[in-house]
């Protein structure tokens, strides 16, 4: 039974992935509210997020007695090495741009994803899909370009690469198939370990180091285990959606906080970016929905025509 055909789950998966994406939000502002140095937040937050996967996969398979890879085999290693500088490309992002313009070029994920998996898999995009992705790059210049006035060019690449490292990550799992739910928050172990060279001599330099822990320890977990669950109740189409609320309140949370105005540039430019996002998640559920009617026509009547 596909997951949508029950209401009940239905309205549970969009519970659960609806936390999963609110909780993602609060990433970015918990990390500038902790006004830390750079290398000492991420080692906190990689470290943090690496000790509650611990447990939560002694828990899966001591105490539940499931058994369960943390990375399964070197393909599940190398999948967890771009989550890892990922990691690190993202922070540096934080650190070195405003937050609109992070979580806005992150959003371009979804459609570095589309051009690898046309690439390495076969997966031709829909006319649909190349024409928001078209919407999507005219949407990334613009904040780029206004990063490169601002001066925040280095953020804004880092940024860029954040978004491409992951979605290699994501193609490479769509590959293979295996269960890589505990990959990314294992190998956030790397960026700690690297973070934890970094350090300035001074050691650790955390002025509210509450704020990173409650982000390691809870948020980030939390985050990515709803994420990750959503798709045994919703479409793709529908989980990806979610995905945009990081994208729509962190820069919102931030506002609030610091009084961080985004540019006009780069509210141009993320408005373009999000609406061609929703404008194509909408378009796909509905050709599914179109799809899953026919299929149950064809099955209800499959001698006609």
């Amino acid at each position: 039974m596909p997951p949508a055909s029950d209401p009940a789950l239905h309205r549970k998966g969009l519970l659960i992935t609806a936390i999963g994406g609110l909780s993602l939000s609060f990433d970015i502002p918990l990390i500038r509210l902790s006004d830390g140095e750079v290398w000492s937040v991420l080692a906190t937050r990689s470290i943090a997020t690496f000790v509650v996967a611990l447990l939560a996969w002694s828990v899966v398979r001591f105490a539940l007695g499931k058994r369960m890879a943390l990375i399964p085999g070197p393909i599940g290693l190398l999948i967890g090495i771009l989550y890892g500088i990922n990691s690190l490309t993202f922070m540096l992002a934080v650190f070195n741009t405003s937050t609109a313009n992070v979580v806005f070029i992150l959003a371009f994920t979804s459609m570095f994803a589309a051009i690898l998996s046309w690439i390495f898999l076969g997966e031709r995009p829909s006319n649909a899909t190349l024409l928001t992705m078209g919407a999507m790059v005219a949407g990334v210049a613009l904040i780029v370009h206004d990063g490169l006035e601002s001066g925040n060019f280095f953020g804004d690449a880092m940024a860029a690469c954040s978004a491409f490292l992951l979605a290699s990550a994501i193609t490479l799992s769509r590959h293979t198939r295996l269960d890589m739910g505990f990959v990314p928050l294992v190998t956030a172990i790397f960026p700690g370990i690297a973070a934890l060279l970094l350090l300035p001599e001074a050691g650790f330099q955390i002025a509210h180091p509450g704020f990173i822990l409650f982000n390691g320890l809870i948020m980030i977990p939390l985050a990515f285990f709803c994420l990750a669950t959503g798709p045994r109740f919703l479409s793709a189409p529908e989980v990806g959606m979610f995905y945009l609320l990081e994208t729509v309140l962190a820069p919102i949370w931030v506002w609030i906080v610091f009084s961080e105005t985004p540019t006009t540039q780069t509210l141009i430019g993320g408005s373009i970016l999000i609406l061609a996002l929703l404008a194509h998640s909408i378009w796909q559920m509905r050709s599914k929905a179109r799809a899953a009617r026919e299929d149950d026509a064809a099955a209800e009547f499959p001698f006609t025509g």
